[in-house]
């Protein structure tokens, strides 16, 4: 097999070269301007050479050791090998340039072995600029992607709740639908007129991360006119808000399963006297979210002294407090079941949105 060559790589280390340069050119402007323009030459002229080893020594000689004892003799002599480079082999290259005069010969060296001991420094500045900067570039990405990969899971998951939720809403509303159309009610074909219009809404303007809060508005006013007309007058039904700016985002149909769990566990099991409380109200961007309705009355908790009960989450339930989970950092929801009611309170700090 064919050695490859990632054209990322060699744009990386072309940069890289280029950084090193610059910090050279600094260098050598600061400490003798006299030359500075011959020694940008001369730095150009290494840093080609430097460009190709440092290359080999990150991308093939250190993935080759790494993690492999048995190849540890074999990396050793790569390493010796490349110190070899990086000492002779660039004091050689240096009087290359010198013969093809591309570089110009600044410094004389008296003593054998002077000039290989200057260029050696020169090399290890150079492999420690490449591998600490490679390094923090590569943490970087790894960080990056690491990070855009749990946004894609979350936005995954989220889409994978939503998509249990709206189904489990049309279910819900279909059965509506269902006992009307069994009882031969007059109402059935206006609860299948109202269901058309939630169900246009669903599709076109719940598509997109956020809707206006008078959408959801809408939208439960809709849901809870279609389930009114499960009921005659007996059913009490009070719905109030109080939002500060109506334009306000919210991800899409947020508050709704509050609202069915309130009709489907709640209303539909009471026999006497059943009611639905909601109350909205979002100031300085702090949504409090209150649902209460009656209940199936239960005898064990009849006694005064132990007035509530855990409550055992339903679907609805349990994908809202996921999906807040996935969208905001501060929230609280609470369910309370007592003797003959139910109530959910549902607290947001919309600022926390992750």
């Amino acid at each position: 097999m064919g050695m490859v060559i990632d054209s990322k790589k060699i744009r990386l280390y072309l940069k890289l070269a280029a950084a090193f340069l610059l910090l050279n050119m600094i260098g050598n402007l600061i400490s003798d301007p006299g030359t500075f323009l011959k020694r940008i030459v001369n730095n150009i002229w290494l840093i080609s050479y430097l460009l190709v080893f440092n290359f080999i020594l990150f991308e093939y000689t250190l993935p080759f050791i790494k993690l492999r004892w048995e190849r540890l003799l074999a990396g050793a002599v790569l390493l010796w090998i490349h110190l070899l480079f990086y000492s002779f082999g660039l004091y050689a290259w240096r009087n290359l340039g010198v013969n093809l005069h591309l570089y110009f010969s600044l410094a004389t060296f008296a003593k054998k072995f002077s000039g290989e001991s200057m260029f050696t420094g020169y090399s290890l500045a150079a492999v420690f600029f490449f591998g600490i900067v490679r390094h923090i570039y590569h943490y970087t990405r790894l960080k990056n992607a690491e990070k855009q990969l749990r946004i894609e899971k979350q936005e995954a998951e989220l889409n994978f709740l939503r998509a249990q939720t709206n189904p489990h809403f049309l279910f819900n509303t279909l059965n509506n639908i269902y006992s009307l159309s069994r009882d031969k009610s007059d109402l059935a074909p206006e609860s299948v007129l109202r269901l058309s219009k939630i169900l246009r809404f669903m599709l076109y303007e719940t598509s997109g991360d956020y809707i206006a809060i008078e959408q959801e508005l809408k939208i439960i006013s809709d849901y809870i006119a279609l389930e009114q007309l499960r009921y005659d007058d007996s059913l009490q039904i009070n719905f109030n808000y109080d939002i500060e700016d109506m334009k306000q985002a919210l991800p899409p149909l947020l508050l709704m399963p509050l609202v069915e769990n309130a009709f489907k566990h709640g209303v539909s099991e009471t026999l006497h006297q059943p009611f639905v409380d909601i109350h909205l109200s979002v100031n300085q961007r702090r949504l409090v979210f209150n649902v209460k309705n009656s209940a199936q009355q239960n005898p064990a908790l009849s006694d005064p002294a132990d007035k509530t009960a855990g409550v055992k989450e339903n679907i609805g339930l349990s994908n809202l407090r996921r999906q807040l989970e996935l969208l905001y950092k501060d929230f609280t929801l609470t369910a309370q079941q007592q003797a003959s009611s139910f109530s959910a309170a549902l607290t947001i700090n919309l600022s926390t949105h992750v």
